[in-house]
């Protein structure tokens, strides 16, 4: 059920906040005051410090109160803290402005435009120096800490970081439990106040967690305050540093950083000169520009590679939804608590039940091969699965070996035959040691046998016990495997891994993550029907989601009696999700069979692009509905899609996107008037009609609903 207990703040009380925030302000004229703005001139940037020596800044945004005045800084441990006792040392100003063109994106191009304030600080107690470095852009502000080279500050370990985030008031948020081994919880939606009540039913089961507070929450973290800002808090660039939550002070209402700690309870080792991750906020008084924000992904490196013609946007099937929803299995046998060098396959009786066969696979790569996509996911290939879960193994996987059932040789010369590629999945149980140390012949293994891209895992606790997904160490790795994929010219899919902060962009080869709820939780009870109203403001701040989308048969009984759950969704907003779930690597998760009884509705996922030249949302409210139109890359045609929540609606936009003086034809494929997403999901209507900038659509959304249209240049 979504919580949404938003309320109004009596116009009095708003007064009030708004004096007390200004007087404030006027007592804020301390030492060293600096300040900055956009170059739009609408956000406003402060930094001084307070008395004691205490670095703190305020943000601004069209003279409306964004954040109060902030503390920043970090305690050490074993060693002073970073905290006070500063004096500013210099400033430095600057302006940058540059346009560059993704690898892959929802755009063609992105201008990176910003006004830039560093300031270095001094402690004179401790002779140590640190740097804040700020950027102001138009939609919002990143700012980080840098460590120089120094005597005094060479190696040291970070306890905790205190950067604050002092917040305006009781703002309504959309939130997941602060957690240092899961994003794979439902979004609650509540006001800041409500969100210690609310935090235990919000921690539900998962193979692997670590929640650490009643009041933490994770990044991305959206907001919206009562007067009308819309307000996203997350991180940029994270490298050799453990991931952040944000702990809440639900009395005054500010939010502190609290980084995730590694086996011994460390926040971070640190070797100067060194970095922080950016941390960014993103603010606008309109919805749809927090999602049309690039901030994260400029707030990191351009590229490290200077050859990028092997990473490619992917379209797939895949032997998956089928194990999901348990009428397959990844594993060959029913065996269990074995030992992998113990067990000589070619003599045990498989259970019959295995997905990964060389026939099955073969099916789905003609199904692939027919309706032209690029490539096959097979899970459950390799042996090892009979007996992983949750026993905390060192060695389980070796990634190479397959099971007797699975032609590795014939099904790359299979593929190959029919222009398709199979996609790799490493299952490394969370034993990232193990991973580690089979990493080169994995990759050999897969440049041998065709395969240029893999899906990662990380199920259950991390081995060696005591890190976590999203600390410092772990951290480490996922950016090692990506690296040295890169080596192999493999694109990387990473699930279980830690949340996005822009890498992409410097790494483009990271083409997919998980790191929150995606399809697969609605064969495990669902997932609520708000929920891809929502991630698009959250999860994919940082970078395109695995989202695995196309569900046709939403009642996952079909596969399996034994499962009674349903996907949360009508069937016209599953195609909807190929718009507005932005990912460069697209699944069509349901079976072929299921498929091959929709295929006018299947249309749409064959015609929709997976790259893009441009990106327009023409509608958005966190958390009730979103509408994308996106231009296919080097193609005059566009794509429309439209989710909603539980409540249904009637959309109603505007084709002014579209070239002036040329006609289209749009296929829309939409809810039906009897559809809904518990009673009747699969009730659809697809209807055409001939359209050009001038026209505006109205469109009913069904209750779980939504919409997804395809524009054809007319005569093409």
């Amino acid at each position: 059920m979504k919580h949404n207990l938003f309320s109004t703040e009596p116009l009095r009380q708003k007064a009030r906040r708004t004096l007390a925030f200004l007087c404030l302000c006027l007592l804020w004229q301390v030492a060293n005051a600096q300040e900055i703005k956009s170059p739009n001139n609408q956000l406003a940037l402060q930094f001084a410090l307070q008395n004691g020596g205490v670095p703190t800044y305020q943000l601004t945004y069209k003279g409306r109160p964004v954040l109060k005045p902030s503390k920043l800084g970090l305690e050490l441990k074993n060693a002073p803290a970073l905290l006070r006792g500063f004096t500013v040392a210099d400033t430095q100003q600057r302006s940058f402005d540059e346009t560059w063109q993704p690898v892959w994106g929802e755009v063609k191009s992105i201008r990176n435009h910003y006004n830039e304030l560093a300031v270095t600080l001094t402690q004179a107690e401790t002779q140590r120096t640190i740097r804040v470095r700020f950027r102001l852009y138009d939609d919002g502000l990143g700012f980080r800490y840098e460590f120089p080279r120094q005597p005094k500050l060479d190696y040291f370990t970070i306890k905790e970081e205190r950067t604050e985030f002092a917040l305006t008031g009781d703002h309504k948020a959309f939130w997941l439990p602060g957690d240092y081994d899961t994003q794979e919880y439902s979004t609650v939606t509540s006001n800041l106040s409500q969100v210690r009540g609310l935090m235990k039913a919000a921690t539900t089961p998962n193979a692997s967690q670590t929640p650490f507070s009643p009041t933490g929450v994770q990044t991305p973290l959206m907001l919206k305050s009562k007067d009308g800002l819309y307000i996203n808090l997350h991180e940029a660039a994270l490298i050799d540093y453990s991931a952040m939550h944000l702990e809440l002070d639900d009395k005054n209402f500010v939010l502190t950083s609290h980084l995730t700690p590694d086996a011994v309870g460390d926040k971070g080792l640190i070797q100067t000169p060194a970095n922080s991750p950016w941390r960014t906020l993103i603010v606008s008084d309109r919805a749809g520009a927090i999602l049309e924000s690039k901030l994260v992904l400029n707030l990191n490196e351009p590229t490290k590679y200077q050859d990028v013609s092997w990473i490619k946007p992917v379209k797939y099937v895949g032997v998956w939804w089928e194990m999901i929803t348990g009428k397959s299995t990844w594993s060959y046998t029913n065996l269990e608590n074995i030992k992998l060098d113990s067990v000589d396959y070619a003599k045990v009786k498989p259970n019959g039940t295995h997905g990964a066969t060389t026939a099955h696979v073969k099916e789905y790569i003609d199904f692939a091969a027919k309706h032209g996509f690029d490539a096959v996911l097979v899970e459950g290939w390799n042996t090892g699965w009979e007996d992983w879960f949750g026993k905390h193994k060192d060695y389980v996987f070796d990634f190479v070996t397959p099971y007797p059932d699975f032609d590795v040789a014939e099904l790359n010369r299979y593929a190959a035959s029919k222009n398709v590629k199979l996609i790799m999945h490493h299952e490394t149980s969370g034993s990232v040691r193990n991973y580690e140390r089979h990493l080169e012949d994995a990759f050999q293994f897969m440049n041998k046998y065709g395969y240029n891209a893999v899906k990662t895992g990380y199920v259950g606790d991390i081995v060696p016990l005591g890190h976590h997904h999203y600390d410092q160490w772990v951290n480490n790795h996922y950016q090692y495997v990506l690296e040295k994929a890169a080596e192999h010219k493999i694109m990387v899919n990473g699930h279980e891994a830690v949340r996005p902060t822009g890498l992409a962009r410097t790494y483009p080869n990271l083409i997919g993550n998980e790191a929150a709820r995606g399809t697969e939780y609605e064969a495990f009870g669902g997932n609520n029907a708000d929920h891809t109203t929502i991630l698009p403001f959250t999860r994919l701040i940082g970078g395109p989601m695995d989202y695995t989308p196309g569900i046709f048969q939403t009642k996952v009984s079909a596969y399996n009696p034994q499962n009674t759950s349903f996907v949360h969704s009508t069937l016209a907003r599953q195609l909807a999700l190929y718009v507005t779930m932005y990912s460069p690597l697209q699944m069509a998760a349901d079976l072929p069979e299921t498929y091959n009884q929709h295929l006018d509705a299947f249309q749409f996922i064959k015609d929709v692009a997976v790259d893009w030249d441009d990106t327009k949302v023409l509608e958005a409210e966190p958390g009730d509905y979103i509408t994308y139109a996106r231009k296919a890359k080097g193609k005059s045609s566009w794509f429309v899609g439209s989710t909603c929540d539980e409540q249904g609606r009637t959309s109603k936009i505007d084709l002014g996107f579209l070239d002036p003086g040329k006609k289209y034809v749009a296929t829309i494929y939409a809810d039906a008037k009897n559809a809904h997403y518990e009673k009747n999901p699969q009730a659809y209507q697809i209807r055409k009609a001939n359209v050009t900038n001038k026209t505006k659509l109205s469109q009913y959304c069904a209750p779980g609903g939504g919409y997804a249209i395809s524009l054809m240049e007319a005569g093409k």
